[in-house]
């Protein structure tokens, strides 16, 4: 769940990847916990407060509705800490230049502050906008249930998913950070910015500046293009392919910083992947599909209905055999229950720390209450079987601890391997019930996701001496206002989700996730013969690069294409595919060439030009679509 990319991105950005891994856990034979305890934990220091939760619960709000819109167009969940830790810090030093904030705003206050963000941020994240988006997208008449189910109703489902996700990650928190030192790279980098932040003499001032500047740009170019049409969507491209202009293949560059801005957040090679993946999509793949009869007309629609299948095959394909390679961290995921439930009594921190860390009845008596909730939401909303509703409910939270090992680990939650293997058991279980596939699929999802994400954040309070106590409040506000704020923006957006899987909104993980859940209800069989193909292809091709990515030297592995670039490059337009390789170019360019400036402004930048263009696109949608004002300049 790399923050600074996408939660299903494996390959770690530069900030997350030059950050040390060392966990300082004392000589040899030395309790790790004991040593934390005597020189790394800070008992006297602020860490949760009202203005932390606040100002971390506005600025989750800014980054949910900003992750959504980028969701959406991407198809990647962008990272919520670093970006958050930055915002807290400039927002506490202009509080207290005009003499608002007395008090100083610490590096563990602002830990907090960012869990409480991160908690909002990433409600979009994992299952929960994939399953949502793809439920909106199947009619109602073949949806199968009582009705669309109400705000209200989908508020409470995602809280409580998020919920259970954040108190599963409590029972194995001392395991995997406090005993092994999971590396948890997220959490590591966001500890690396935030003393640096907080740091005499750091480089915060001009981090807020440029995240402040960017973001500036951003909303003004999308003003200038979305309200008063001064600006073109596009950059215009006549050049001809197969008796079409490449602008008409989807073959242009948008407009949009928030693709340039994505981009620069992922890695190079993924960056490359996705223009490699889009030219052969959309300027090979597609001329040639036309040219057979396979597809009936060049649009993007079109095209995607066909190019859909292989793009899910690779990204399936890749997320399960990803899953499968790391079958050591599943082996010690399942095994680590073991050692959780044999309490350690006899170590010499265990009394101290025990006084310190979220107590143990916490998960089995959260459990107790949200389950059954779950449970009733399952069969109330969507039609679920209430026997499959509790299977879900268990399979969630034992995904949860597979979730939290992997993300600590490789930095990448697995929802794309998660994801469809509930789907299949789902298909086994309820046959034919496609929003029962689909919803039931999220309860996993949506719990693994949070459990992961606090996780991340409490390596971040580990390494810099916070309580763990309060990081699990935190994360609890953040989900709180997350799934209040995420079911309203979502209905703004889209207030007819017919938009979804068009060429303005090509919600790529939406796309998949209905695609998968269609096949494993309906069959393959009812997939055309050339699609059938396809789809076989793209998950040997998923694999195929999988495996060859673990057994490559490590010198050839940036020149193998990424599944997850190629896979969304399929389910995207062309165009948006050209803006995210610009991004990732410019930003491996600056780290080639000035490396100490990439790791400074990168993720500020980066960040900037996604939550500008974004909340002013929100913006305007709000003052035109849904207030009815007309912006546009009579030229």
């Amino acid at each position: 769940m790399s923050n600074s990319g996408s939660s299903e991105d494996p390959e770690l950005p530069s900030a997350a990847a030059r950050v040390p891994r060392r966990d300082d856990r004392g000589g040899p034979g030395e309790d790790p916990e004991a040593v934390w305890l005597r020189d790394v934990y800070q008992p006297d220091a602020v860490n949760l407060t009202a203005r932390a939760v606040i100002v971390g619960m506005l600025i989750g709000v800014v980054m949910c509705i900003s992750n959504l819109y980028v969701f959406f167009k991407t198809g990647w969940s962008m990272g919520v800490t670093i970006t958050a830790a930055i915002l807290a810090w400039g927002t506490f030093k202009l509080l207290a230049a005009t003499r608002l904030a007395r008090r100083p705003f610490g590096a563990l206050e602002n830990n907090a502050l960012t869990t409480v963000a991160s908690g909002a941020g990433y409600m979009t994240g994992g299952g929960n906008m994939a399953a949502y988006g793809a439920l909106m997208m199947i009619p109602v008449a073949q949806q199968g249930v009582l009705a669309e189910p109400s705000r209200p109703a989908l508020i409470v489902w995602f809280a409580v998913i998020a919920a259970l996700g954040v108190f599963v990650a409590i029972p194995i928190k001392r395991q995997l950070i406090n005993k092994e030192g999971v590396a948890f790279p997220t959490g590591t980098a966001t500890a690396t910015t935030i003393r640096s932040l907080h740091a005499s003499g750091g480089s915060g001032a001009r981090q807020a500046k440029a995240l402040g500047y960017a973001s500036l740009f951003g909303a003004g170019l999308a003003w200038l293009r979305d309200a008063w049409k001064l600006v073109p969507d596009a950059i215009p491209n006549p050049i001809g392919l197969a008796g079409h202009t490449l602008a008409e293949w989807t073959l242009t560059l948008k407009t949009e910083v928030v693709l340039i801005g994505a981009g620069a957040l992922m890695s190079f090679r993924t960056g490359w992947s996705l223009l490699l993946g889009g030219v052969l999509t959309y300027g090979v793949l597609a001329p040639a599909l036309l040219d057979q009869g396979l597809i009936q007309a060049v649009s993007y629609k079109e095209i995607v209905k066909w190019s859909m299948w292989p793009g899910a095959g690779i990204l399936v394909g890749s997320g399960l055999t990803q899953l499968a390679l790391d079958y050591r961290s599943l082996g010690r995921a399942f095994s680590g229950l073991g050692r959780i439930l044999r309490k350690d009594s006899g170590a010499p921190a265990a009394e101290g720390i025990a006084a310190v860390e979220s107590p143990e009845w916490w998960f089995p008596a959260a459990f107790a209450v949200l389950a059954p909730i779950i449970v009733l939401l399952m069969v109330v909303m969507f039609e679920i079987p209430a026997w499959a509703g509790i299977i879900a409910v268990v399979l969630a939270v034992l995904m949860g601890f597979v979730a939290a090992r992997v993300t600590g680990e490789t930095d990448v939650t697995p929802t794309k391997a998660l994801g469809p293997v509930t789907q299949m058991a789902f298909g086994a279980m309820a046959p034919g019930a496609l929003p029962a596939n689909i919803m039931g699929a999220n309860v996993t999802g949506g719990a693994g996701l949070h459990a992961a994400d606090l996780l991340t954040t409490l390596k971040t309070g580990w390494l810099l001496g916070g309580k763990p106590r309060h990081q699990v409040y935190a994360q609890l506000f953040g989900v709180l206002v997350g799934a209040t704020i995420v079911v309203p923006a979502f209905k703004m957006l889209f207030p007819d989700p017919a938009v979804l899987g068009s060429k303005a909104w090509p919600a790529p993980s939406c796309v998949v996730w209905k695609g998968v859940s269609e096949v494993v209800v309906d069959g393959v069989g009812q997939l055309p013969h050339s699609a059938q193909v396809a789809l076989v292809i793209g998950l040997l091709l998923g694999a195929g690069l999988t495996l060859l990515e673990r057994i490559a030297p490590k010198h050839l592995k940036a020149w193998l294409p990424s599944p997850n670039g190629l896979g969304i490059a399929m389910v995207v337009p062309g165009s948006n595919s050209l803006g995210m390789f610009l991004g990732a170019a410019i930003a491996e360019l600056l780290r080639r060439t000035r490396p100490q400036l990439a790791d400074a402004y990168t993720v500020p930048i980066g960040s900037g030009f996604i939550a500008g263009e974004s909340l002013m696109g929100v913006a305007i949608i709000v003052l035109t679509k849904i207030a009815g004002l007309d912006f546009e300049l009579d030229l």
